[in-house]
This record gives structure tokens, C-alpha cells and sequence, in this order.
């Protein structure tokens, strides 16, 4: 099967809400519409990458019908800081009208992150993951379900495109650096575990920088590694502005011809730097989706719609049947691609160029994914 039919098929999901009633003894916050309850997305920071959440999100409401259930979702983005995390879910955790919130949590082994979403939970608010999880192996107790990207195979998938790439460009070793917001992030740690477990032992990871979410910095942290490691042989970018950073870099060094550059996440600043052949190829996420889905699963939890949840997770005893996963593209230059489909052993993804990509973000007045 090809990998654009595996993943049409998956992402074919009938996206209706159950249709059980909100609880009308609700009382709502200071503020709030009466009777109406909230849920409420919090961001791990401002990027385009959750404005096209955030549209999902007001998408998901319309398909689930919040408004007649005395339900409504916003998006509260955060500063970039786990303090700014801990300080909203704090805050939340003292206003009666929130029903449900679904986090991207910034760093994975907060331990005070965990505890207020545990805090919320205790007081009756269903608590999600979405995007960034907490640790797994240590945190899993502090939600039931998690939304989003698998990212150790998008990680996967990204190593594989760059591989491909490096290899059609006559590169049988190598060195890379990788960039990321935070590096003790989980989906950034997972992709960068997938990225370096795809190229193999021939392509060294000379280093993982963070930037703690400083666009300034993401464009340093770039300049310091072409000075550092004057031998690369690729660039991997892994949160979305990271995409524009290393190719305005790149470009104002002069070292295009030399390195390959691999990136997550599509920005639109990304999207026209692939155009004028600056990024090789992009593993884009569907945050869009993320949010349908969101507002799906905490409707569901919120009104006791146990077939949808069962839907969405029908594994969910086991070891990773809380994980649902929204699906991956490689987007790859409209022309002078050096990657093809039959480059990667892996299903599930989409393989898109440019345009075909473009056309898709059109038709839901999207300028990135």
C-alpha cells in the first residue's frame, strides 16, 4: 500500500460528538457566561503552528455542538516559560466554570506542571495532553490520554528523508546538529531520538541545542554550530520557527550547497524558504486536526460519551493505547527533490510536494501546519 493511501486511511475518522447534556448544576467563574463551562488549550507558547490549532479547535466546536451542550473552548498561549504554564493551570484550578484542559506541556519532567494538572483533576477537570506530553515512563498518571504526533516516528521519518537526501547527494557519513526550543522536551527529545536512531552510526550528532524559545537565540545557536562544527553535513531543525532560523542563516553564510537541511513544522516564513530551495524537506504535523480532535475527546469525557473515547482509544489498556495519534506529511520541494516515497521504509505518512501541501492549507485559510 502507498504511503499516501496508509495515511488517507487513517486520517479518515468521522469526527461527530456524542450527544449526552452538560452538567446544568455548573456554576461558571467570574466573568463567564452563565451556565456556560470552558475548555481551555494552553499552548507552550506563540507560534503560527497553534493558530492552525486554535482554528481546529474552533472547527471541533462547531462539528460537536458546543454551544448547544452551555460548553465553549479558547486557546490561552503561553509565554514560553514553565512558570507561565503552572501559573495558568493554578489559576484555572480556582475558577468554577473551567470543564476540561489540554495542555502542550513544555517540559516534560516539571514535576509542579504535573501536580497542578493533578491538582485540576482532583477537582473534577478532565486534564489531556495534546502535542507535548509529560514523561511517560515517570508522569503517565497525570492524564488519561495524550493527542497528537507519535514524535520517535516522526523523528524516524524526518532521519529517513535526511538520509535519503545526503545519500542522493553522494554523503555515505557525515555530522549534524539538531535545534529544538528545549531539549529535555518530550517530542523534542523523541524526535531527535528518531532522527539520530535513522541516520545510523554514519552520520555523527555532533550536538543538541536549545533556545528556550528566543528566535534571536534560535538564529545564534545556528551561527555557533557553523563556527563550532565547520564540517557539517546537515541541519535539523525540530520546533517550527527553528525552520526559518537555520535558512536565513544558512543563507547569510553562504553554505547552501554544502548542507542538508531537514525541518519540522511548517511556518509560512518555512514554506517560502522551501520555495526559493533553501529546505529540503519538512515533517509537518497536523495541529489543525489536533484540535478537532481535542475538543472531540473532552467533550466525550466531559459528558460520559464512553463509545467516542472508545473510538479514539481502543487499545487504552495497553502500554500505549493512551496515545492517539493525528498523522505526518513529508513535504518535499517542488522540484529537485531528493527524496521519494520509495526512499523510506515507513507507512503512514503523506507524501506531498510544495504546492499539492499549499493547496491543502488553502482550502481550510491556513497559512501553516
Amino acid at each position: 500500500m502507498s504511503t499516501t493511501r496508509s495515511f488517507a486511511l487513517l486520517g479518515v475518522v468521522v469526527l461527530l460528538c456524542g450527544c449526552a447534556k452538560s452538567d446544568p448544576q455548573a456554576t461558571p467563574g467570574a466573568g463567564a457566561d452563565a451556565g456556560v463551562k470552558r475548555f481551555v488549550f494552553i499552548a507552550n507558547g506563540d507560534d503560527p503552528f497553534w493558530d492552525a490549532c486554535n482554528a481546529g479547535l474552533v472547527e471541533g466546536a462547531k462539528r460537536c455542538g458546543l454551544e448547544a451542550k452551555g460548553l465553549r473552548v479558547v486557546m490561552e498561549k503561553n509565554n514560553g516559560t514553565a512558570q507561565g504554564q503552572i501559573e495558568k493551570l493554578r489559576q484555572f484550578g480556582s475558577q468554577s466554570d473551567i470543564a476540561g484542559v489540554a495542555i502542550s506541556v513544555i517540559q516534560a519532567e516539571n514535576v509542579a506542571i504535573v501536580e497542578e494538572m493533578k491538582s485540576l483533576a482532583a477537582k473534577g477537570v478532565k486534564v489531556i495532553t495534546v502535542d507535548g506530553d509529560v514523561n511517560r515512563d515517570t508522569f503517565r498518571d497525570a492524564r488519561p490520554f495524550y493527542i497528537g504526533t507519535d514524535n520517535i516516528v516522526a523523528g524516524r521519518l524526518l532521519g529517513a528523508a535526511a538520509k535519503a537526501i545526503l545519500t542522493a547527494r553522494g554523503k555515505t557519513q557525515g555530522s549534524y546538529v539538531q535545534f529544538a526550543g528545549f531539549t529535555d522536551n518530550d517530542n523534542a527529545r523523541a524526535r531527535m531520538n528518531g532522527v539520530r536512531e535513522t541516520l545510523g552510526a554514519a552520520f555523527t550528532e555532533v550536538d543538541r541545542m536549545s533556545d528556550e524559545m528566543d528566535l534571536a537565540k534560535a538564529r545564534d545557536n545556528v551561527r555557533t554550530a557553523l563556527v563550532n562544527h565547520p564540517d557539517l553535513t546537515a541541519l535539523v531543525g525540530i520546533w517550527a520557527y527553528n525552520a526559518p532560523a537555520i535558512a536565513e542563516v544558512v543563507q547569510e553564510r553562504g553554505v547552501r550547497d554544502r548542507l542538508t537541511v531537514v525541518t519540522f513544522d511548517a511556518q509560512a516564513a518555512a514554506i517560502e524558504r522551501m520555495a526559493a530551495g533553501q529546505i529540503d524537506a519538512m515533517v509537518v504535523q497536523n495541529p489543525f486536526e489536533m484540535g478537532i480532535r481535542t475538543v472531540r475527546l473532552l467533550t466525550a469525557m466531559h459528558t460520559g460519551d464512553e463509545a467516542t473515547i472508545a473510538e479514539m482509544f481502543p487499545h487504552r489498556t495497553a502500554p500505549d493505547g493512551d496515545l492517539h495519534t493525528t498523522g505526518l506529511r513529508l513535504i518535499v520541494p517542488d522540484t529537485d527533490a531528493r527524496v521519494q516515497p520509495t526512499d523510506i521504509e515507513m507507512q503512514g505518512f503523506e507524501y506531498l510536494p510544495l504546492t499539492k501541501f499549499r493547496e491543502w492549507l488553502a482550502s481550510y485559510g491556513l497559512s501553516s501546519s
